[in-house]
């Protein structure tokens, strides 16, 4: 028989008070939040628009952890939004530029990039992606073969990714977002006299602000999340070392680099 100086009893017998004391409130058993912790939750639960920017993925050649890092600053700064700024796939085997004769072929490589895809998808099933110059290499080979658009499937269907919409640029809080073939972020952010955030460029991660009398605009690179050591990077292995990383930008106003530790 359970005793009234059981655990359970006492537990009972405390829920009943708490649920029958009107007076009672959520800080009286909790201190509030004050001063920075206050600002900072404030800031985190104000209701505006947390973008998410991931890299550059190149799958099936994105860097082991990538996916797991770009989760974390999703949670980290309460992200509600997802933008890939392009280059899902590398499409290494149908390159215009040299390809490696002892890489994988195209179906298997294809393969590989859609298990990839895949997991990000499950990661973020919704969000806007921005076509890149290497999504697009199979468009423009069929392009220069004149093989008509009919014949050509969609992103989505060839990626398994039904939720995505992919769009060769998008504009959110006056802020553009696009791949970046044509000059870097701060470039166009310059030219547009307009918020500016780019991929493209695996070396560079930074943010620029130019300021007038009239207008504050910034030019956002957000890095890449490439494996510099598969050969799909080998072009670039005498340039500068990868910018392993992606970013965040909230209402407009505010853009955020998180470099990924290696």
């Amino acid at each position: 028989m359970m005793g009234q100086g059981s655990p359970s009893y006492l537990l009972t017998i405390n829920l009943k008070v708490l649920t029958n004391q009107s007076t009672m409130t959520y800080s009286d058993f909790r201190p509030r939040l004050r001063g920075n912790k206050k600002a900072a939750y404030e800031n985190l639960t104000k209701k505006e628009r947390r973008i998410l920017v991931v890299g550059d993925l190149h799958c099936p050649f994105t860097l082991e952890g990538y996916l797991d890092f770009c989760l974390d600053t999703y949670a980290k700064f309460n992200c509600n939004q997802v933008i890939f700024i392009g280059d899902i796939i590398d499409n290494h085997y149908a390159s215009f530029h040299t390809t490696d004769p002892d890489g994988l072929g195209g179906g298997d490589e294809l393969d590989l990039a859609i298990e990839d895809v895949a997991r990000w998808y499950s990661a973020f099933p919704k969000a806007d992606v921005m076509i890149g110059n290497h999504d697009r290499m199979i468009m423009r080979r069929a392009f220069d073969s004149q093989i008509p658009q009919r014949w050509i499937k969609s992103y989505n269907d060839v990626l398994g990714t039904p939720k995505w919409n992919w769009l060769e640029n998008v504009i959110y809080d006056d802020v553009l977002f696009e791949h970046g073939e044509g000059g870097q972020a701060a470039m166009k952010a310059r030219n547009n006299m307009m918020s500016s955030v780019c991929g493209h460029t695996h070396t560079s991660a930074y943010v620029q602000w130019y300021v007038g009398k009239r207008f504050r605009v910034f030019g956002m690179q957000v890095g890449c999340g490439i494996d510099a050591k598969s050969y799909a990077a080998a072009y670039a292995k005498n340039f500068k070392r990868q910018a392993i990383g992606c970013g965040v930008v909230i209402g407009g106003h505010t853009a955020i680099n998180c470099l990924m530790h290696l």
